[in-house]
């Protein structure tokens, strides 16, 4: 029940994250910043595709992607078309990966050290989509400052 209702958000905000990048009149003002505001909106469009996809893909499904988290954010340019299609395929390891998992595998320790603990895989996967909540309403204001 849990992995079909986290699953289902993750899906649900990601597509939320796909309109917010489609929103953008002018592409390059993806790649902008404003004010004190360090990280553009693909810069952390970026980090949610390298985050998950190594938080879960290759955590827990063994996608074998690697992940090279100083490049989310030094990484410019990305044509908007190819980060929808990385959030795109990001929705369907997300979905096949969680829904896949069992009770207890949801109750197990996560593999990797998570907020300095290890907690239940559950834990991490609900920590994971509150900081994309997070990150999803930075990427909202700022696309709403810039244009």
């Amino acid at each position: 029940m849990l992995n079909n209702t986290l699953a289902n958000f993750y899906e649900r905000d990601l597509r939320k994250l796909i309109e917010e990048v489609n929103l953008f009149n002018n592409e390059e003002n993806l790649w902008k910043t404003h004010g004190s505001v360090k990280n553009s909106c693909g810069n952390l469009v970026l980090h949610i595709i390298g985050g998950l996809n190594h938080l879960i893909g290759a955590t827990l499904a063994q996608t074998g992607y690697v992940r090279d988290r100083d490049q989310e954010f030094i990484r410019k340019g990305v044509e908007r078309n190819q980060l929808v299609a990385q959030l795109e395929e990001l929705i369907q390891v997300i979905n096949q990966t969680v829904n896949a998992l069992t009770p207890e595998q949801m109750e197990a320790k996560y593999p990797l050290n998570f907020d300095d603990i290890h907690p239940p895989t559950c834990y991490v996967l609900t920590q994971l989509l509150l900081h994309l909540n997070y990150h999803l309403g930075q990427v909202n204001y700022l696309r709403r400052m810039l244009e």
